[in-house]
């Protein structure tokens, strides 16, 4: 069989068996089992997409993931994170927009804590945007930066979808972590800018309202009880890994430990929201082992099929550059996430996508970062943005998706604004991962 054949059969029967509503974890493993029969020799096939999804899990690299969603649901149901949210809104005095700024900054704070693009939405709207509304902020100043912001939890560590990708792509997972810091801060930068200048021009869509005055000492006090140390954990999940002081996954195991400590300090913890947090990250993480158990022989299948050599051998003999080439693989992922959830984005593109990067002599780190970017983006995208949908569900009665989705625009657009950055300055993403290889 003809490899645009094989190709054309496997990605086929994954889009039917998605739109029929089998979930996705499930489609993957139907089809490896009918590429495995196919192309693999029957039941010499089916037997090593068993040892394939075995061997798969046996990697103790895959650790940090379980670790950063118990992180993340941890402060989220104990309520820790909730109090260092409001003691960013009592640091940020008199500003334009002054909600706003708090959801982009406290949103980005709880990224590095979280790593769920989902609990930082859900819980930014449900927190935030009732005082928004009550403080008269139209919804497109008020809805766009919590929906933005909660995308940037896949950027920053601890990044579970960091680790899965860097696992599926071969990609060093502790300088794809450390890699996309840089990017992410630039991206809250651009935000935390375009609101308060659109705020400033336009201070109709966000009135301003009287807050309790309070001396420089009396708003630095609840940031240096609520913040700083949990500011503290990631700094030491971060910079563990950044000076080779540890790997992924022991800097991970240090943080859910430091999280646990940090949650019985501030008389949050409790058996029930312990219980709570744990089963949550056993869905999460279940979920993740199961894509990565079937992404293996997925990859394996378009080999044998010639799926993978001869996508690439098209796209290298082509007369177009290098960059070229790059640009328009994005382009695809950012098409793919209008309709896709990031998971079956990723398994779909990477076996076909790494395979390209490495012939043509790109970074993978530094690609690794544009797609995780793009991942981000889609995150947002209509019709289809998970995020668009998790705003829907905790935002105010009358809140329209039509709403979510105008709110959300200006904020894709600086969004792919630092992609172009990325291509064109690519030490964005490559200079820590740089320094940390320098100090090892």
């Amino acid at each position: 069989m003809e490899w645009y054949w094989a190709l054309s059969l496997l990605i086929g029967c994954l889009i039917a068996f998605m739109a029929v509503g089998m979930p996705v974890v499930f489609a993957f493993f139907a089809v490896d089992i009918i590429g495995a029969f196919i192309f693999m020799r029957g039941e010499i096939g089916i037997l090593q997409f068993v040892r394939n999804s075995v061997d798969s899990l046996q990697v103790f690299a895959l650790m940090p993931i379980p670790m950063f969603v118990f992180m993340g649901e941890m402060l989220l149901h104990s309520g820790v994170a909730s109090r260092a949210i409001g003691a960013v809104d009592v640091l940020i005095a008199r500003l334009p927009g002054r909600l706003s700024l708090v959801a982009i900054a406290g949103g980005t704070f709880f990224s590095s804590l979280s790593g769920s693009s989902i609990a930082n939405t859900a819980m930014l709207g449900s927190t935030l945007l009732p005082d928004m509304y009550k403080r008269g902020y139209r919804p497109d100043i008020a809805i766009g930066p919590i929906v933005a912001v909660g995308g940037i939890a896949i950027l920053i560590p601890p990044s579970a979808l960091g680790v899965l990708l860097g696992s599926l792509a071969q990609i060093s997972i502790s300088k794809l972590l450390v890699a996309a810091i840089i990017p992410a801060l630039i991206m809250a930068v651009l935000f935390f800018g375009y609101v308060m200048l659109r705020c400033t021009l336009q201070p109709e869509i966000a009135p301003g309202y009287e807050v309790q005055k309070l001396s420089l000492m009396e708003r630095l006090k609840p940031f240096v009880i609520y913040v700083v140390p949990l500011l503290m954990i990631f700094l030491m999940v971060v910079c563990s890994i950044l000076f080779g002081l540890a790997t992924p996954t022991e800097s991970a195991s240090v943080g859910a430990v430091a999280t646990v400590v940090a949650c019985v300090l501030y008389r949050s913890f409790s058996w029930p929201v312990f219980i709570e947090a744990v089963r949550e990250t056993v869905k999460i993480s279940v979920m993740t082992l199961f894509i990565i158990a079937g992404s293996v022989t997925f990859s394996q299948i378009l080999a044998f099929s010639g799926a993978s050599s001869g996508l690439s051998a098209l796209v290298l003999e082509g007369d177009l550059g290098p960059l070229t080439i790059i640009i328009g693989m994005l382009v695809i992922l950012f098409f793919l996430g209008c309709f896709m959830d990031q998971v079956s984005m990723m398994l779909i593109t990477i076996p076909l996508y790494m395979p390209i990067v490495g012939q043509l002599g790109f970074d993978p780190v530094w690609f690794g970062v544009l797609m995780l970017i793009v991942l981000e983006i889609s995150l947002a995208t209509p019709p289809f943005g998970l995020l668009l949908f998790v705003m829907k569900g905790v935002a105010p009665e009358g809140t329209t998706l039509e709403q979510i989705i105008l709110s959300v625009l200006p904020f894709i657009l600086l969004s792919i604004l630092v992609v172009v950055m990325i291509i064109i300055w690519p030490s964005l993403a490559t200079f820590l991962p740089e320094m940390m290889e320098r100090m090892r």
